[in-house]
């Protein structure tokens, strides 16, 4: 499974050196960077850098907190987070290249002394129990089987009474996903919870669920603002069609059909530990 969440992300070893190569070709110096100016390549999840601040913001976060980012990708969401509430961020993301990308564009925006990146597993993380003052995982859980064990672990390492906050596309009632989809060309690295599924899978990692929202129709909305653009004008500059390749332009059409068909929704959970 693992081999092949690798190859469908396309885990190129010079992916920073790609992106920076996109960012030079737009008239972009690395020199002069903002944490948006890598929004639409590094916040890889549906509706992007405002669904991050939307999740920190009922974090309870303050400039003493180290907040964890489990499946963290390029690390947009940890430096976003670490940006706006001037705290300490961990990613750990199960791909190599994408920690290694993290740093450098950690390093370009000026974050590199507040956000760390480790290579690690999910369902085994590479911590000590009760390190963290929160944690948040975002659009990673749709690759992994073993969802009980990675929610169990993400109590394992927070401090009780703290915050761990879920931001993840779940099965919908409509039927089956129409595939290729940003985490998947295929059923087989693709493993969706219900939103039956994640209460009882969060209940018995140990977190009391204090809030819920489905935003699947502000999803449907991004993705439908998104197609529009590049129908009209292309992509961005730099997106993460970068290490998705050029099928992403399908990916983001059957985003929008999944979600009007509610073959797929999005829901936050807000969870104590």
């Amino acid at each position: 499974m693992t081999d092949g969440v690798a190859v469908h992300y396309g885990c190129r070893d010079d992916l920073a050196d790609a992106i920076a190569e996109r960012l030079h070709n737009a008239g972009k110096d690395l020199k002069d960077l903002e944490t948006t100016d890598l929004a639409t390549v590094d916040e890889f999840h549906i509706r992007g850098r405002k669904a991050t601040l939307e999740l920190a913001g009922q974090m309870r976060l303050d400039r003493d907190s180290h907040v964890l980012d489990i499946g963290c990708g390029l690390g947009g969401p940890v430096r976003t987070v670490a940006e706006a509430y001037a705290c300490r961020v961990t990613g750990v993301d199960l791909t190599q290249a994408f920690c290694d990308a993290a740093r450098v564009l950690s390093q370009w925006v000026g974050l590199a002394d507040r956000v760390a990146f480790r290579q690690g597993d999910a369902t085994e993380l590479p911590f000590e129990d009760h390190r963290f003052d929160a944690a948040m995982t975002i659009h990673a859980a749709m690759n992994i089987p073993a969802k009980g064990r990675m929610y169990a672990e993400a109590r394992r390492v927070v401090k009780p009474g703290r915050i761990f906050a879920v931001y993840d596309v779940l099965q919908g009632e409509g039927g089956d996903v129409v595939f290729p989809v940003p985490w998947a060309r295929d059923p087989s690295i693709s493993h969706l919870a219900t939103a039956e599924d994640m209460p009882r899978l969060l209940h018995e990692a140990g977190f009391a669920v204090l809030k819920v929202h489905d935003s699947s129709e502000e999803s449907q909305s991004f993705f439908e603002r998104m197609v529009g653009r590049i129908g009209r004008s292309g992509p961005p500059p730099v997106t993460v069609q970068t290490f998705l390749g050029d099928d992403f332009p399908e990916m983001a059409r059957n985003q929008v059909r999944n979600l009007a068909e509610r073959r797929i929704r999005t829901v936050s959970y807000i969870c104590e530990a």
